[in-house]
């Protein structure tokens, strides 16, 4: 039976009063969205109330529980009095969530890292500002599923590190990257240039990880197969050569020897809106080419980029060649007719390929690398 709190020596009740104000304080705290949830539950027992100071993730846990758990026992063991570390375990809760605020847990809480390794250097990265907390244990939880625990430890570290730095929605691209980077011998990582490791802070992952997925790019939209036609005829004008980008090899090649984003058009030549060209002198890469049809009422083709390495400008002789090279050709001959949306399909081997150890790996398929090949899914990383 519960004293009668007026019989109560008035320290005793002052004290009891602070508490619940306390606890009444922490539970304003939690997003909206669950604050009712959770206030319903510390309402049913003072010891269920207390882990709104003791260890607000579990209260959350136990009032909004992820998929496929049953809070009742634990419940039951929170009242009976079990040490926390025993009811985090019940809960299959990692108990370094212990130190994070209310103001964390705006989603149900997915299964975490809790390895002994993982729960000792987390306390280094954990979020200063109870504002940033529920993105950061969002981000944390998305690293460790679409990669694994190290991936886990470094986003806690780079969000902690520099904020305005890390750009969260590349962070599915960052996963699968770095998840392949890990694993020699797969065809994912064959085509990585700068393999991803912990110590890399997030702007080099992420721009390692985009001249990874050009990559990726091309090979899905050549699919090891050269392109047969490339409309116009190689040939040589003032000095100056005309060579076509016709395979996966030559348009990385050309991008990465011009240092241009010739690379990122495997797209563009699929769907047949235009062709690249090498431009050379004396068997020396000077320019870099592109002819297509620029205007609806020009059906004919036409010089729309000529660049030197690194985008710079190219000289008059350069364009006066380009032109009068191209207009050796009888252009009325040369099909440009662009293809509809679906017409040109990503290399399904190629996709299969890439991606078949990650999904064996995970034990599933997720929608956003779905088995069939997917323009939208690939753009979508």
């Amino acid at each position: 039976m519960n004293p009668n709190p007026q019989r109560m020596p008035q320290r005793i009740r002052a004290r009891n009063a602070a508490r619940a104000e306390l606890v009444e304080s922490r539970l304003r705290r939690y997003p909206p969205v669950f604050r009712n949830h959770v206030r319903a539950l510390a309402s049913r027992h003072a010891r269920l109330a207390d882990l709104a100071l003791s260890f607000p993730g579990l209260l959350f846990a136990l009032a909004a529980p992820r998929p496929g758990f049953c809070p009742a026992p634990t419940i039951a063991r929170v009242i009976d009095g079990a040490p926390l570390a025993e009811l985090a375990a019940s809960a299959r809760l990692p108990l370094w969530l212990r130190k994070l605020p209310p103001e964390t847990f705006a989603h149900r809480i997915r299964r975490l890292p809790d390895g002994e390794l993982f729960r000792r250097r987390i306390a280094n990265h954990l979020p200063g500002s109870p504002k940033r907390a529920a993105e950061w244990l969002m981000a944390v939880a998305d690293a460790a599923e679409w990669g694994d625990e190290l991936l886990a430890m470094w986003i806690a570290r780079e969000l902690v590190r520099d904020r305005k730095g890390v750009h969260l929605r590349a962070l599915r691209l960052i996963a699968l990257f770095a998840w392949l980077s890990r694993h020699p011998g797969t065809r994912g990582h064959d085509l990585i240039e700068r393999p991803w490791n912990p110590d890399m802070h997030f702007d080099t992952a992420h721009a390692s990880a985009r001249a990874w997925h050009v990559a990726v790019s091309v090979h899905l939209n050549f699919g090891g197969r050269p392109l047969e036609d490339v409309w116009l005829e190689p040939g040589s004008v003032g000095g100056y050569e005309f060579m076509p980008v016709r395979s996966t090899q030559d348009l990385l090649r050309e991008g990465a020897t011009m240092r241009n984003c010739v690379a990122t058009y495997g797209a563009n030549l699929a769907f047949n809106w235009s062709r690249i060209w090498s431009v050379r002198r004396e068997g020396q890469r000077v320019a870099t080419l592109k002819v297509s049809v620029d205007h609806p009422d020009d059906p004919l083709l036409n010089v729309s980029e000529l660049r030197a390495a690194g985008n710079r400008d190219v000289p008059a002789e350069v364009w006066w060649a380009a032109r009068r090279w191209l207009h050796m050709h009888d252009l009325l001959r040369v099909d440009t007719k662009r293809c509809k949306g679906g017409d040109a399909p990503l290399c399904r081997t190629t996709w299969m390929l890439l991606w078949r150890s990650y999904w064996l790996a995970k034990r599933h398929i997720p929608d956003w690398l779905p088995l069939t090949p997917s323009r939208r899914a690939l753009s979508g990383l």
